[in-house]
Order: structure tokens, then C-alpha cells, then sequence
């Protein structure tokens, strides 16, 4: 079975695939910016294993082999489902093992705006760490104490809630339906707005969703409040996010994912000090991918004996 890898591994992922050729998987590494390579290796490949870089319907229509897109990660939204099922393509996702790290990096993103960790950081690398202004001090603070809402309450929140109630937060969440859960209150969205210091995105991106957080979801939330964004660009209205940075409510955010991705060098965000930023690898642990792979290749072994595929995605 020809595998189509659209991700630059490194050695050690890469030893970990190469031994897969003893389970009759042959797996050909395709780096993200060699497009012309991808589009040449679809055309006779009947599995991709998709990380970021979007699948169209121009490449499913020419990848006349092709039965399995395989998501590793959670969100599909890179991926042209429609055009997928109209050609009889499964998709699939592998939701959990990514969230782990997903978690971690959501803490980190969380202390560090809240203690300017990108602001000292360039500050002492310039040798001017120990000469900050005093006024510096009124925007730094601690999980202690605050409210944490997070929109979205899965299996990140989750994980994440009792290790910030043991640090001293209050809980808030809203979601689609409220949870089983002694570590949060199910409040509505506005109210979570309201009264979150800390306020931590975790949903898909979908039409509804679409520019969730806009100018006048800033307007509701507390002076100071900070913002953690590891779910989605398209679910902030970046424009807002520019205005609510530079002149409130926020005093700081915290983002691993943009409107558009890579985020462009000149993307003014990339000028504010009270950001702190990483490029959309919240999930990107060797131990994310140890499981990812796992249930990869589970589905393609699947696939070849006619079996049910994890995770199939609705509508594939």
C-alpha cells in the first residue's frame, strides 16, 4: 500500500516509518512546501496521511487511487470533504491523541501572558531585561485568583480544568451541551465573556463559529482580561484582536493559530509585545505523533482487509 506522508519529519519519526515497510506500507515522505512533489505522488497513492497543508478538490480529482484521507490530528476543515465523499474517499480523523500537548501548550500560553514571558524574553536577550519599566508591573499576574472560561469543553478543557483549579481558578465553560463535571460551571457565552479573566478558546472551525470572538465579543469581556487561542484562527476576527490589543480589554494573548496561516512577516501582530506566539504546533509532541501513527497505520491495515475505519469523519 503507497502512503503519501504531506509533513518534513525528522530522523526520528522517520526511522519509525521506515520499519513500517515490514507491515507492507510503503510511506513517502512529501515536505509541506514541495507542492509540485505532493501533486506528482497523488497520482498514484491510495492513502494521504494530512497534517495542515489544505487538500482541494483539484488534488482529489487528480488522485485517481485515492481511498483514504487520514487527518493526523482532530479539525478537517483543510480538507475538501465534499469533494472527497463525491469520489467515494474516506476521511478520518483520530480525535484525543492530540490532546495531551494540545493541553500543555495552552498552560504555557496561559502563564506566559500573563507573566509577558515574550516581552522579557526579547528584553533580556537585548542585555535590557533587568531595565524594564516600572508601569510593566501592573500587567503581570497569576492564575491564582482569576476566573479561567473556556469556550469549548472538551477533552482539552478538560484535562486542563482540575490542574488550574488546584492552581487556584475558578471554572467556567460554555458549550453546546452542558458536561458531567465537578471542575466547571456551564454558564452562556456571554456570560463567560463577562467574566473571564483568562478566556481559552477550544472549537472547531465552522460557519458558525466563523469570527466567534469579534469586536463586540471584546466589548463584553473584563479590562485585562487575556486571551488563549490554540483551536482555530477563523474563530477570531483578527482585525478585533489588533484594536482589543492595542487599546483594550486585553492586556496580553496568547496564540498558536491565525486567520491565515503561515502568518504573514509583516502581520502587525507580529510588532505587539504583550503576544506571545508559536506557529499552530500545540499539538506537535514525539509522543502526539507515537499515537497519531498508531492509529494510522490501525486504518490502513483496516483498509486493505475491507474493515471498518476509526474515526470516519460524517458525510465520508
Amino acid at each position: 500500500m503507497k502512503i503519501v506522508f504531506h509533513y518534513s519529519s525528522g530522523p526520528g519519526l522517520s526511522a519509525d516509518l521506515e520499519r513500517l515497510r515490514q507491515q507492507g506500507l510503503s510511506i513517502q515522505q512529501i515536505s509541506v512546501d514541495d507542492r509540485e512533489g505532493f501533486d506528482r505522488a497523488l497520482r498514484d497513492c491510495e492513502v494521504v496521511w494530512h497534517v495542515l497543508e489544505p487538500i482541494t478538490s483539484e488534488h482529489i480529482h487528480n488522485a485517481p487511487h485515492l481511498k483514504l484521507i487520514q487527518k493526523i490530528g482532530v479539525g478537517v476543515n483543510t480538507i475538501d470533504v465534499a469533494a472527497a465523499v463525491a469520489k467515494g474517499i474516506a476521511v478520518c480523523n483520530m480525535p484525543g491523541t492530540n490532546s495531551q500537548a494540545v493541553a500543555e501548550l495552552t498552560l504555557l500560553l496561559m502563564l506566559s501572558a500573563l507573566r509577558q514571558a515574550s516581552y522579557f524574553d526579547h528584553q533580556t536577550r537585548q542585555g535590557t531585561g533587568w531595565n524594564f519599566p516600572a508601569e510593566i508591573q501592573d500587567s503581570l499576574g497569576e492564575i491564582s485568583g482569576k476566573t479561567v472560561g473556556f469556550v469549548g469543553y472538551g477533552e482539552i478543557p478538560q484535562r486542563l480544568a482540575p490542574i488550574l483549579k488546584a492552581m487556584g481558578a475558578r471554572i467556567i465553560y460554555t458549550a453546546t451541551t452542558e458536561k458531567n463535571t465537578d471542575d466547571a460551571e456551564f454558564v452562556g457565552l456571554g456570560d463567560v465573556l463577562g467574566a473571564a479573566d483568562i478566556l481559552s478558546l477550544h472549537i472547531p472551525l465552522t460557519p458558525d463559529t466563523t469570527n466567534l470572538i469579534d469586536a463586540s465579543a471584546f466589548e463584553k469581556m473584563k479590562p485585562g482580561a487575556v486571551l488563549v487561542n490554540t483551536s482555530r484562527g477563523g474563530v477570531v476576527d483578527q482585525n478585533a484582536l489588533m484594536d482589543a490589543l492595542k487599546a483594550g480589554p486585553l492586556r496580553a494573548a496568547g496564540l498558536d493559530v491565525y486567520a491565515t496561516e503561515p502568518i504573514s512577516p509583516d502581520d502587525p501582530l507580529l510588532e505587539l509585545d504583550n503576544v506571545t506566539l508559536t506557529p499552530h504546533i500545540a499539538w506537535l509532541t514525539r509522543e502526539t505523533f507515537k499515537r497519531s501513527i498508531a492509529i494510522a497505520v490501525e486504518n490502513c491495515v483496516r483498509l486493505r482487509g475491507g474493515n471498518e475505519l476509526l474515526h470516519r469523519v460524517s458525510g465520508s
